[in-house]
């Protein structure tokens, strides 16, 4: 499966991470995700690979990222969540193999940030039927807001 983050502003919005260490936590929680059935795909590697890349981390720092715990950074708006769970699920679904564990634990994390279970899931059974999992971000966006209201 190939991703393109170019073509995907809100996956790659880098501008709203404001520090060195909001995005080394975003790097470390993706990491800690893409292991959660037991194996790193190269195709999860790769991505996370072309994240890194685009935060502007060098490939040194982003190879020690594997050997570090995960630290608790709170995302502070919704927007910030709901992009974060967006990368998770590319993520999840960039090995091209869809795991039990990977979508117990993606809708958990999401809940765990606040995020509409509702929303959560049409956003992943919209992802399982897209092409190369990718979701327009206005679309995504307006499945949260539709449920905020």
């Amino acid at each position: 499966m190939g991703f393109n983050l170019k073509n995907n502003s809100l996956a790659k919005n880098k501008n709203l991470m404001n520090t060195y260490d909001e995005k080394i936590s975003l790097l470390l929680e993706m990491i800690a995700f893409s292991t959660v059935d037991g194996h790193l795909h190269k195709r999860e590697y790769e991505f996370l690979a072309i994240v890194a890349n685009e935060l502007k981390i060098s490939l040194p720092v982003f190879k020690d990222l594997f050997h570090q715990e995960l630290p608790q950074l709170v995302m502070k708006t919704e927007f910030e969540r709901i992009q974060q769970f967006y990368r998770l699920a590319l993520l999840m679904h960039s090995d091209g193999m869809l795991h039990e564990k990977e979508e117990t634990a993606i809708r958990q994390i999401a809940v765990n940030m606040g995020l509409n279970p509702s929303a959560i899931k049409r956003i992943l059974e919209m992802m399982k039927k897209a092409p190369f999992a990718m979701i327009d971000a206005e679309v995504l966006l307006n499945i949260f807001q539709e449920q905020n209201n």
